[in-house]
């Protein structure tokens, strides 16, 4: 599976991004598609999540409520709405894939088997 994750950008707190995921190379209906980042000198962290087939989502508790992700069928699209953007939301995000996880694997990013580029995020204060 090849991912291409775009969309980020330089945006005012408070303001608005989505970060649009191609997943390509094979069907991801089974997969589950998740957002991770990683801001200078820390660790990749998870964001968000999506079981494909499912539609069930999974947030980090910093973007709950603020944040949406989610899965277009029709364009093979996994979607990252982020909303009332902070400035520690600065990080280069990076869409992952991973065939099959159980609930308590979905936020540690050594069970993805598949990561995208990334796109880079900055939110100004």
């Amino acid at each position: 599976v090849q991912l291409q994750a775009s969309g980020g950008g330089l945006v005012q707190a408070g303001g608005f991004l989505r970060l649009p995921c191609a997943p390509s190379g094979r069907p991801c209906s089974s997969y589950v598609m998740g957002w991770f980042r990683q801001a200078p000198g820390k660790e990749r962290e998870f964001v968000a999540a999506v079981r494909w087939s499912a539609g069930s989502t999974y947030y980090r508790d910093s973007v709950k409520g603020r944040s949406t992700i989610s899965r277009d069928n029709a364009k093979n699209m996994v979607y990252l709405q982020m909303n009332i953007l902070k400035p520690e939301d600065t990080a280069v995000y990076y869409c992952a894939a991973a065939p099959r996880l159980i609930l308590s694997m979905i936020g540690v990013p050594s069970w993805y088997n598949y990561w995208g580029q990334g796109t880079l995020v900055t939110v100004s204060s």
